[in-house]
């Protein structure tokens, strides 16, 4: 998460405790954390990290959040054991990682999930939302798995081409307006591009004054001028599944 003291492209922000209401499992190849929902209504959620990894108690507290409200929720490790980036990490050294963590090349891991909560947890409507790294894998399952009932991408960067706005069902965009990382002017390409070119309900939404990370890494306690952002992000997080999964 950017912020103003240290304005590193992703800072981790604030890394909370929490233990989970979840437990870990094996799908396949990957090891994943998976959390019930309370009601069974057929209904689940694949939570995509961001470059934190799949262990981040910031990103498990959001997937038992989304649990909570009606949805089997499973966070995989879409790096399939390679290292998470770790937070005092030498930014010069992070596009040369990032390259061997492709967030458009994830197909393996997204079939295994969906196996896994189709057979084992008899899902029937499933969404996905993902943070960051998984808010660009977000967009990337939303044009290719029409399965998907509904997106939702959280600050994931985006890619300048063509082939970004053939969404296959309803995606939800959720951008902070003083992102380091994507630039107001990406984002308003993106809401040109949709509008020309997409076929599906979407949306977007901007921020104000928030940063890069805003939605899960920021305590909701950090500043009273904050919460009230945070919560309206997360009540849209919801509302977008709750509408169309």
């Amino acid at each position: 998460m950017a912020n103003e003291a240290r304005p590193c492209p992703c800072d981790i922000g604030h890394r909370i405790e929490y233990g989970g209401l979840g437990h870990e499992v094996q799908v396949e190849h990957i090891k994943a954390y998976l959390t019930k929902s309370p009601v069974d209504a057929g209904k689940a959620v694949i939570v995509i990290q961001d470059i934190f990894g799949w262990q981040l108690p910031n990103t498990r507290y959001m997937a038992d959040m989304i649990a909570g409200n009606g949805y089997t929720t499973v966070v995989p490790d879409f790096f399939v054991g390679q290292e998470p980036w770790h937070p005092s990490g030498d930014w010069s050294t992070f596009p040369e990682w990032l390259k061997t963590r492709d967030a458009r090349r994830i197909d393996k891991e997204v079939d295994a999930v969906l196996k896994y909560l189709k057979q084992r947890c008899h899902a029937k409507k499933i969404g996905v939302v993902g943070f960051c790294w998984g808010g660009v894998a977000v967009h990337h399952v939303m044009m290719k798995y029409p399965e998907f009932r509904a997106g939702v991408s959280i600050y994931g960067v985006i890619k300048d081409s063509e082939d970004v706005y053939s969404l296959k069902n309803p995606t939800l965009f959720i951008f902070a307006e003083n992102d380091a990382v994507i630039p107001l002017e990406q984002v308003s390409l993106l809401t040109q591009k949709l509008k020309e070119n997409c076929k599906v309900e979407y949306q977007i939404k901007t921020f104000s004054g928030q940063t890069h990370g805003f939605v899960h890494r920021k305590r909701e306690d950090c500043s009273p001028e904050d919460k009230p952002y945070i919560d309206e992000a997360r009540r849209s997080l919801l509302e977008w599944l709750n509408k169309y999964v």
